[in-house]
């Protein structure tokens, strides 16, 4: 009887649980509940088992995040470096999120809202969708969106109304422009820097003016007067 249950332990266990079943083994052996000839079946049962090859892993299924192709991965760094964000707001977000919130920015800019799906500004962004909710969800903590959702029906819903409430980031988004950033006016020049240049256009003024009006200098003039006394020596 209790041959029989080792044997159907033997065979019925996985190759990890081989060592145990085979301390079982002789340790029944050595209380006398199974025989010598018993006991030596089954070991080789279970030696025998040990050296089958290990069956092979199950294949993993990705699921979730999806494939970074290189199409994705241009379109989120063209958005992350888009300049749709402050660089201390940006520094908050990975670059995927930075991506997710330009594409946000620039619905704002353009429509006052945005309201595109989830799956859209994914794909638009080149990232999955639980990167899209990931980044909306530490936007509202850090309180810069606010996001409305709309139901239709008990069963329906419209894609949720994302707007933007931080002042700083409002303010950005209003100089921002595609493909040029937020700091899209002439810098300024230094006060420094600007007096030496009107001191630089005073001193070249004169030089200029003199030279408009066609003044001779002294070379022209010791010129002229040579000329005058040759005119006036006598023949």
């Amino acid at each position: 009887m209790f041959t029989d249950q080792l044997r159907r332990a033997v065979e019925a266990s996985p190759r990890v649980e081989l060592p145990k079943v085979s301390a079982l083994l002789w340790k029944a052996y050595a209380a006398g509940q199974i025989g010598e000839d018993d006991a030596q079946a089954l070991s080789d049962t279970i030696e025998a088992r040990k050296a089958l090859p290990a069956s092979p892993a199950p294949a993993r299924r990705h699921v979730g995040s999806r494939p970074r192709s290189d199409a994705s991965m241009e379109r989120r760094r063209r958005w992350a470096s888009s300049g749709a964000m402050p660089p201390q707001l940006q520094a908050r977000f990975t670059m995927a999120e930075a991506a997710v919130m330009a594409v946000v920015a620039a619905e704002v800019r353009s429509k006052g809202a945005c309201t595109l799906t989830i799956g859209h500004v994914a794909a638009l962004a080149g990232v999955s969708a639980t990167t899209v909710r990931n980044a909306m969800r530490q936007a509202v903590a850090l309180a810069l969106v606010r996001v409305e959702e709309r139901r239709l029906t008990a069963w329906r819903n419209a894609p949720n109304r994302v707007t933007i409430v931080s002042t700083e980031w409002n303010a950005w988004v209003r100089l921002w422009r595609r493909g040029e950033g937020a700091n899209s006016r002439t810098p300024r020049i230094p006060e420094v820097r600007k007096g030496l240049s009107e001191g630089r256009s005073a001193k070249v003024g004169p030089a200029s003016e003199s030279a408009k009006r066609g003044d001779r200098g002294p070379r022209e003039g010791r010129r002229t007067g040579s000329v005058g006394r040759d005119a006036l020596r006598p023949a």
